[in-house]
């Protein structure tokens, strides 16, 4: 029955927000005691057993990396590289690939929070977008790309906010904006199964206490997110001080930065990243499979990737199909 309340006062809210934004002033007040009163009940009934078995809002790791296949970085190493994005559009999904080799500088963005950034020697391989938020976390790189006027910081904070379980309640300011400016109200329903409310201080530290410390980083960070969210008085580099941790993981030698992965449709795709904010994509497409394909469409859509480190420390970054514009 609580269940169903809290749903309903969400529905009510999202209706609220699509149908009447231009009452917002008028009525902005009310939205905001039914948020508090919401979310409020919601860390008292959440208990602690339940929320050390909540899944990541994205699951993927190293571990859905399939490493069959793969090259090192000296494959391929005389290849001339042509601009991935001159290729032929497939409408909003991505490029048609063909026979050769292809590379692109696109926009990326950090998909989890209180890990490192990519260091030089990192290596990153594909892995699909897993997890209960994938659908959500792909239609805001789908429709990032209608709306270049949405700043790629406040997309970032908008995907952070989303790592972090945080409540659609307990949205506000600019991530509240990007949001209902990139999602439909029933992708905004979803952003609801399985939030979290800012836990109180004790909760947090009993939950830490059952976990190891990798994990209490990553817990205590998504925590903070969450918190700041719910303020409404943020910036982008409040988020980036809870998200990103100062130094660099230890690189792993067996997964060299440069190295390839043979991707599921049948080409060869690497990442090389500076920072979480840009990645240059190279892809190889050889003309065996063009020709095995005897004329069926090899799409390049990038929203589902995910270049995933070796070191479970480091930051999963999530691809998308826009190049940096210089």
């Amino acid at each position: 029955m609580k269940r169903n309340r809290i749903t309903g006062v969400v529905i009510l809210a999202v209706a609220f927000l699509f149908n009447i934004q231009g009452a917002s002033a008028q009525f902005g007040g009310l939205l905001d005691k039914a948020s508090k009163a919401v979310a409020s009940k919601g860390s008292k009934v959440l208990g602690l057993d339940k929320l050390l078995k909540e899944p990541e809002a994205i699951s993927t790791s190293f571990e859905d990396v399939n490493r069959k296949g793969e090259q090192m970085p000296d494959f391929q190493n005389t290849a001339v590289y042509k601009p991935l994005q001159n290729l032929q559009k497939n409408g909003n999904d991505g490029y048609l690939l063909e026979a050769g080799h292809f590379e692109m500088t696109n926009k990326s963005y950090c998909l989890k929070a209180g890990t490192f950034a990519p260091s030089k020697g990192d290596g990153y391989m594909y892995a699909p977008t897993l997890g209960k938020k994938r659908d959500v976390v792909i239609a805001i790189l789908k429709s990032a790309e209608k709306h270049p006027e949405v700043a790629q910081s406040d997309i970032q904070m908008l995907l952070w906010t989303i790592i972090a379980k945080t409540k659609f309640i307990d949205y506000s300011g600019p991530v509240k904006e990007t949001a209902l400016k990139l999602l439909t109200a029933e992708q905004i329903l979803h952003l609801e199964g399985g939030a979290l409310g800012v836990l109180p201080f004790d909760v947090v530290q009993k939950a830490k206490d059952q976990m190891p410390p990798a994990v209490q980083t990553i817990f205590e960070a998504e925590n903070n997110i969450r918190q700041l969210v719910s303020s409404g008085n943020y910036s982008y580099a409040d988020f980036e001080q809870y998200a990103i941790l100062a130094g660099m993981a230890e690189p792993r030698t067996d997964v060299p930065s440069g190295i390839w992965t043979l991707h599921p449709d049948g080409y060869y795709v690497r990442y090389y990243p500076s920072g979480y904010a840009v990645t240059k994509v190279q892809v190889y497409v050889p003309q065996e499979l063009i020709t095995k394909l005897n004329g069926k469409k090899l799409v390049y859509d990038a929203t589902d990737d995910i270049a995933c480190p070796a070191n479970t420390g480091s930051q999963r970054l999530a691809q998308t199909n826009e190049p940096i514009r210089d």
